[in-house]
């Protein structure tokens, strides 16, 4: 986490029940980023997108060719076309 948070100029909030995630409020407007320690040395990019209806988007989503990976705790872990990995959570946010 020393680089994301020398990068981001803050330490991150980290949850008691989710150790594993890093999250970084605020940078830049309406923009979060929440890092997850992998114990792998592969860099990728992850996004979480935060929905009024979690179970609404994952549906629409589906239907616009992503497929559903799983629903468990707060997230929805979807596979975009091409195979990449994003997940949609409650908008009241991924770290509950």
């Amino acid at each position: 986490m020393e680089f994301w948070s020398a990068a981001f100029g803050r330490e991150p909030a980290v949850s008691e029940k989710y150790p594993d995630y890093a999250q970084f409020d605020d940078v830049a407007p309406g923009c979060y980023v929440l890092v997850q320690a992998t114990g792998d040395a592969m860099s990728r990019v992850h996004l979480d997108f935060a929905a009024e209806d979690r179970d609404g988007e994952l549906d629409r989503l589906a239907g616009l060719g992503a497929e559903e990976v799983t629903r468990e705790h707060m997230w929805g872990v979807m596979r975009d076309p091409s195979g990449h990995p994003f997940c949609v959570c409650p908008a009241s946010g991924c770290m509950e």
